[in-house]
């Protein structure tokens, strides 16, 4: 599991998303993009943007067929149909969204993201011996995960993007959480104690800075 996976896992917190991928999960079969509106009462635009988004994410799998059963001249263009993804992020996704989007939605999203970031903070740590090796190294790592980490005079860290930002516009609260788990994570598996995770909800790029402790 790393931080593709939980970027796919976090698309479902988007409850529409959330509501056509535990339709085809029901299913159990390729399911075109009239049928998703049809059963879940979305838009069939809305409907095609969110499960092409998934899709991009590796939650679901894409293939063409006629769904009118005809074949030869005549028989139309085949559509696009989406089923549920067999990859390591749609079992992980499967697990997450059993119980819906209440509480315990956030929390399991907040534990991954710990794990996550306890995951890539491993692999610093058996690569940098001293305790700055693992820091540049982990302003490595969120740079990589894009971040864009910025070192202030003052010692503080800041984030200036948000990597969930197309979430975190309409799910603020289940992103900033989440957002400081994975940090966290990073920091803790890293053996990096000189900084820590604050969250200062009134930035309007990424809630997550790193302080001196």
């Amino acid at each position: 599991m790393d931080a593709a996976d939980l970027m796919a896992v976090a698309l479902l917190a988007e409850p529409t998303r959330q509501r056509l991928y535990l339709y085809l999960r029901e299913r159990q079969e390729p399911v075109g993009r009239e049928e998703a509106a049809q059963q879940t009462g979305v838009k069939p635009r809305l409907v095609a943007f969110h499960l092409d988004r998934m899709a991009e994410a590796g939650l679901l799998d894409v293939e063409y067929r006629r769904l009118s059963g005809r074949v030869g001249p005549g028989a139309g263009r085949p559509a696009k149909v989406y089923s549920v993804s067999s990859l390591a992020a749609s079992m992980m996704a499967t697990a997450l969204s059993a119980d819906g989007p209440a509480a315990d939605g956030a929390e399991s999203l907040q534990d991954v993201a710990s794990a996550v970031g306890e995951s890539l903070g491993g692999e610093i740590r058996g690569q940098g011996r001293t305790r700055g090796a693992r820091q540049e190294a982990v302003k490595g790592k969120l740079k990589q995960l894009g971040y864009e980490p910025r070192v202030q005079q003052s010692g503080e860290w800041t984030m200036r993007n948000c990597i969930f930002s197309e979430l975190s516009m309409s799910h603020r609260e289940l992103v900033c959480p989440m957002n400081a788990a994975l940090v966290s994570g990073l920091l803790s598996g890293a053996h990096v104690s000189s900084l820590r995770v604050e969250r200062q909800m009134e930035r309007p790029d990424c809630c997550v800075r790193l302080v001196s402790q």
